[in-house]
């Protein structure tokens, strides 16, 4: 199975992700090109190389009309119509100072530029979106007011759209059939905004990585922003250590600011077992449900999600006869097998085990026969 393994310990930004991204590629430069070639208003997109910690990698550099935003972590600065102009912050906890005479993109302004304006494939559009609207969701939430009063200022939106686009194409370009990213680096300390001082991670970052694994640590300041946390959550199949893989190529995307850690995501891409090779198995012991009882409970596990379910006869206490019930699921499927079990049986604990198994392909067909 072709998986990705994004590598978060010095946490994650859409230009990070980007370069990381552009690297595995067998020739970014006609892939700059491409982007360059879509005419995202006053944008462009510059690769330049970069050394981190003696590691060679990619500083992927976009300018909006000639400036670039923020100082190595890049993300949409954003306010809404009831409160004050917002300072975003860079990466690492420096605050992003610029014009207040920008004009401002709404999520619907944002829809309109990715949607006629940007000549990409409706998967690549709809992955656009998505992200932008997690983004919003989070900075709605922090600001406490609508989705429809939030909006972005003018340099941060085309910087963060650019960043954006530049993933979902590089994403669709890759198709890896499962990406797996890292527990997230979230950095440490304050940072200093126009409303005052933010604790890290920020209140929209914080609420994007929700039931994400996170930590933090020494380093001091932003290691992911808003963007990066959209990127990973809208795109990873699972958080977690790098799974057994042979690895076919790696990308390094770096940051602008230095620390005494290598300041970069890393990208592998390779080739896993397929996860359809392992299958989740649950079992539990009863010994007061009836024939026709189990025989609802085994329809109702199927409908849950089950790929098998079987009972085994076993005595159990005093010399009781009991049921040893087992279900087999896929890992997608592990919750809703779990509340079946316990709402279909009497059982009061579930044991869990995962397997490899084998199987042969297999098709159906419909055939005559004399």
């Amino acid at each position: 199975m072709r998986t990705l393994y994004l590598d978060c310990g010095m946490g994650a930004a859409g230009d990070m992700l980007a370069a990381a991204l552009l690297e595995l590629l067998p020739d970014p430069d006609a892939f700059i090109k491409e982007l360059n070639a879509l005419c995202i208003s006053g944008v462009r997109f510059c690769k330049e190389p970069s050394v981190k910690c003696g590691i060679t990698g990619t500083h992927l550099a976009v300018t909006v009309n000639g400036e670039e935003e923020g100082c190595g972590h890049s993300h949409p600065h954003s306010h809404s119509h009831t409160q004050g102009h917002h300072h975003s912050l860079d990466g690492h906890g420096q605050e992003a100072t610029h014009s207040h005479s920008h004009p401002h993109s709404s999520l619907q302004d944002i829809a309109h530029i990715v949607r006629s304006h940007l000549p990409l494939p409706e998967k690549v559009q709809n992955d656009i979106l998505s992200v932008y609207q997690l983004i919003a969701e989070a900075e709605s939430h922090a600001h406490g007011v609508a989705v429809s009063e939030i909006h972005f200022h003018e340099v941060g939106t085309m910087d963060a759209v650019a960043d954006i686009t530049a993933v979902c194409m590089l994403m669709d370009r890759l198709s890896p059939d499962e990406v797996v990213v890292s527990p997230v680096h979230v950095g440490s300390g304050q940072v200093k905004c126009a409303h005052g001082i933010l604790p890290v991670p920020a209140p929209a970052t914080a609420y994007i990585l929700k039931d994400v694994p996170i930590y933090g640590g020494s380093i001091r300041g932003e290691l992911c922003t808003p963007t990066g946390a959209a990127l990973l959550k809208h795109f990873a199949a699972r958080f977690g250590d790098m799974p057994v893989m042979r690895v076919q190529a790696v990308g390094y995307g770096m940051g602008k600011k230095d620390f005494e850690t290598a300041n970069c995501v890393r990208a592998m891409l390779g080739e896993t077992a397929r996860r359809e090779d392992e299958i989740c198995e649950f079992s539990c012991n009863v010994d007061d449900m009836t024939g026709e009882a189990v025989g609802f409970a085994m329809k109702r596990l199927f409908e849950a999600g089950a790929v098998d379910v079987y009972t085994i006869p076993i005595t159990m206490k005093k010399g009781r006869p009991g049921l040893l019930i087992h279900v087999m699921c896929r890992e997608a499927d592990k919750a809703s097998v779990i509340r079946a079990m316990f709402a279909y049986t009497t059982t009061i604990g579930i044991r869990e085990n995962t397997f490899r198994r084998h199987v042969l392909d297999r098709r159906i067909e419909t055939l005559e026969t004399p």
